[in-house]
């Protein structure tokens, strides 16, 4: 039987081909300066926005990735509260949510201080805020408790259909196997971008918790990255690229732990899948400036507040047809109010019908240029 390779002689002394990865690390090099440099043209506020807009997803695409599906609305919401941003339209957020947020924004806003054994445990205590993943209750803010007959899984899939990818080490090295690795990542000088994809493998490696382990592994990552980046705004998300290339990256995660310790295969994946990252920022960049657009172009248009939750929410990004009854039905407001205020917003060039519905009336925003 094949061993993992945290049951390797060497463990963890990683290796890795530079000479193979070094043409990776100069593309993110220069996709970086280009990103960075650009976004310091667009000025505090859309920064702020597109911040906003990166971590709402990265919040979003981590719990996904496990299967937990979280309200957009609510974690927009949080985010914007606990980085004290003014939106339209705040909803209430529960527990859940403003733990897996402030998880986030402790790892990309904190980046310059140490990752420590205390950090790592407030991180999972503010995942499960009542001391249970879904029915059951598990270790809150302290290392897992498996011994070798019980072997911590590390699996995917929904539930019945679960797929085995390794099996964690024991629990009893747990405490010196994670002084180790804090050891290494607190002061190991290192290439940023390289340790970042070492940091979530050996920790995904170890997974320390009962559960929470993959999005505190990519909180590490995403604390990595943005201690390279040396700016607390976030323009990309590992999370949200992760979430689109699911099956490759545990597949890649599997064989690396049935491998040797040379992981340039496993670096090599990271580091295109966080350069396809980079080029995914365009979509959220766009997001921020067709909207900053839009309201330039009508910056001297009066609204009343419920037409500026509506208009910003499907700046946002509204999903299905905009119709009078979900105008309705957001605002709080009868459905002759809020005809009234469509036709005042038709009439001021901001909103239009869609064309080709029949009967069933729904409206789209003005775009640049429309007449």
């Amino acid at each position: 039987m094949s061993k993992y390779i945290y049951q390797l002689a060497n463990w963890p002394s990683f290796t890795w081909n530079q000479e193979a990865i070094n043409p990776l690390l100069l593309q993110l090099s220069s996709q970086q300066g280009k990103l960075l440099g650009r976004m310091e043209t667009l000025g505090f506020e859309l920064k702020t926005e597109a911040n906003l807009e990166t971590l709402t997803q990265d919040v979003i695409k981590t719990s996904e990735i496990e299967g937990e599906i979280l309200d957009i609305h609510q974690v927009r919401s949080s985010v914007a509260r606990k980085l004290g941003i003014e939106i339209a339209g705040l909803v209430p957020s529960d527990r859940h949510v403003d733990g897996v947020v402030e998880m986030m924004i402790d790892a990309t806003q904190n980046y310059n201080t140490d990752l420590s054994k205390d950090r790592l445990f407030a991180w999972h205590a503010a995942l499960f805020p009542t001391g249970y993943s879904g029915m059951n209750k598990i270790e809150v803010a302290g290392w897992r408790k498996n011994s070798a007959d019980d072997p911590m899984q590390v699996i995917s899939g929904p539930m019945g259909k679960e797929q085995v990818h390794f099996k964690a080490p024991s629990s009893d090295t747990l405490n010196e196997q994670m002084d180790s690795f804090l050891l290494w990542y607190n002061q190991t000088d290192l290439n940023g971008l390289l340790k970042a994809a070492i940091a979530h493998l050996w920790f995904v490696t170890l997974h320390p918790f009962e559960d929470g382990n993959g999005r505190i592994a990519r909180a590490v990552a995403d604390l990595q990255l943005a201690k390279n980046d040396n700016t607390p705004f976030c323009f990309y998300s590992m999370s949200v690229q992760i979430s689109k290339e699911r099956k490759e990256y545990y597949f890649i995660l599997e064989q690396t732990q049935k491998g040797s310790l040379d992981i340039t295969i496993w670096v090599q994946w990271f580091l295109g899948c966080l350069a396809r990252a980079y080029a995914a920022t365009e979509i959220i960049l766009s997001s921020v400036l067709t909207k900053a657009s839009f309201w330039n172009r009508n910056a001297m248009v009066a609204l009343n507040g419920r037409q500026h939750i509506i208009i910003n929410k499907l700046l946002d990004g509204f999903e299905g047809k905009f119709t009078t009854t979900k105008y309705a039905k957001i605002t709080k407001c009868s459905r002759d109010t809020a005809l009234r205020d469509i036709t005042d917003l038709m009439e001021k060039n901001m909103l239009k019908k869609e064309e080709g519905l029949g009967k069933n009336t729904s409206y789209v925003l003005v775009a640049e240029g429309d007449s």
